[in-house]
């Protein structure tokens, strides 16, 4: 189905109160249990930051060691000595984790895996604009944290969520697509990034119907670890290239 303009506006008031609707409805799962920092492995170092929202915090699953932190830190332990910290919360949007970052304790991290998106695009927050807040993420993670590389995964298959009713669903779904697209776009234009895609359309999400399950966390981490192993960059200096980012930035 496309979304034009003409055809949103006429559908507003159904989709808006669907939205009220989904909010009251959908189950609020916590966050999971565990520690968000450990330690693991044998090899070359590697510091890995984990930050975003609630599929980074580990929503879905009732302990870390199942989510995206325990599950990608295992896989990279027969390659690597794992030092990872994870700073992520239900809800939180990319202007959000910047604020976070900003007043975080300075350290340093070779890698950087973010999940953001869901929330900012469920705030009305436009594509273009989202991208203009992740060149200003990039900027602080190279700055701030020395990162040498930013993974970026893509939003979820918002249209086969089944915590969502139609139209709701395909609305949303057109949405995540486009901005998957600009996401993609920036990626392939900006130094020290890249852009780890995971299909995720067959598998199961958790309880509530919105959240990735444990299948869906596991998949996951294969594609990053799969991505961090193979990368020749991590063992030299930093790729981001602050020029570009901010040039995209005002772009944007």
């Amino acid at each position: 189905m496309r979304w034009g303009r003409a055809g949103s506006c006429l559908l507003l008031p159904l989709l808006l109160a669907q939205a009220l609707y989904v909010r009251c409805r959908i189950p609020r799962l916590p966050e999971a249990a565990g520690a968000c920092t450990g330690t693991c492995g044998q090899g070359q170092s590697l510091r890995l930051l984990i930050t975003g929202d609630s599929a980074a915090a580990g929503v879905g699953v009732a302990h870390q060691s199942q989510a995206l932190a325990g599950q990608l830190s295992e896989r990279l332990a027969a390659n690597f000595e794992i030092s990872w910290s994870l700073q992520a919360l239900s809800g939180r949007t990319t202007a959000a984790t910047i604020s976070c970052l900003r007043q975080a304790p300075v350290q340093v991290f070779d890698v950087a895996i973010i999940s953001l998106g869901v929330n900012d695009l469920l705030a009305g927050l436009s594509a273009q604009r989202w991208i203009a807040q992740l060149a200003q993420l990039t900027v602080l993670l190279a700055e701030r944290f020395q990162v040498r590389q930013v993974l970026w995964s893509p939003l979820p298959p918002m249209h086969l969520f089944p915590a969502l009713p139609q139209p709701l669903r395909a609305y949303l779904g057109a949405s995540a697509q486009r901005f998957n697209g600009a996401l993609a776009r920036y990626v392939a234009s900006a130094g020290g990034c890249a852009l780890v895609q995971v299909d995720l359309t067959s598998l199961s999400t958790a309880d509530d119907g919105f959240h990735p399950g444990a299948e869906a966390y596991a998949a996951w981490a294969d594609a990053l670890a799969q991505h961090i192993r193979s990368d020749a960059h991590l063992s030299g200096p930093t790729s981001l290239r602050k020029h570009d980012i901010i040039h995209l930035s005002r772009e944007a």
